[in-house]
């Protein structure tokens, strides 16, 4: 065997170990399309048509405040932006300092169960206290006291959503969804990704700098294509 053939070898193995790495790295660092780390399938609540093939997630918890001033912002980027982009929320409730984080993802999860995801996801945000002393996010019992109105006040079968909300379905659909953040190593909420790069969303400022952000990405898609 001639030292080139070995040299031709050695140059495909190096190829495909380069190529397996880099695949691996993608990953490792961008959100996965339905399946967790663990297997238990993700949540898929999406808003938008996505025309520009561009998809914005967030990874969210109910009670916590920097995610109650970015709802009405993302709201009306997504009603600004309907056509073009296509938005998603998970949940990543952080239940070491928000009492009721869980539980509130557990009251838009059953709501989905009946076709109502965003009516509740607006719900609680609409109704959450960010300084954490009033409402649903300071009760002890925010189901019976709390989240059945809400549930009354969408539309939905009480009952059903009572069950849901206590369901191992509904619980393992958070839990996906939290395994999925922590393999992506998030260290706080909201966290966004624009399609799976984090991308620091300036909320704050407003729907018009959001918009910006994600108009570059947009821009930067079809230059790529």
């Amino acid at each position: 065997m001639s030292k080139g053939f070995l040299g031709i070898i050695a140059l495909v193995i190096v190829v495909f170990v380069a190529i397996f790495a880099l695949s691996g790295h993608k990953t490792a660092n961008a959100p996965s399309g339905n399946k967790s780390s663990n297997g238990s399938a993700l949540t898929q609540h999406i808003e938008g048509q996505g025309k520009s093939g561009v998809t914005v997630v967030e990874y969210g918890d109910y009670e916590c405040p920097y995610c109650g001033a970015a709802y009405p912002v993302m709201k009306q980027v997504v009603t600004d932006m309907n056509e073009q982009i296509k938005f998603q929320f998970r949940n990543y409730p952080l239940t070491q300092i928000h009492q009721n984080a869980f539980a509130g993802a557990r009251a838009a999860e059953a709501a989905s169960l009946q076709g109502k995801f965003w009516q509740m996801h607006d719900t609680l945000y609409d109704n959450q206290d960010p300084n954490g002393k009033t409402g649903w996010v300071a009760s002890s019992d925010p189901l019976d006291q709390y989240f059945v109105g809400f549930a009354r006040q969408i539309g939905l079968n009480v009952n059903q959503f009572k069950t849901d909300f206590n369901s191992t379905k509904v619980n393992d659909a958070i839990n996906a969804d939290q395994a999925e953040g922590n393999k992506l190593k998030i260290q706080g909420t909201p966290t966004f990704y624009i399609n799976g790069k984090q991308t620091d969303l300036p909320y704050s400022s407003g729907a018009a700098a959001v918009e910006k952000v994600i108009q570059t990405a947009i821009n930067n898609k079809t230059q790529a294509n």
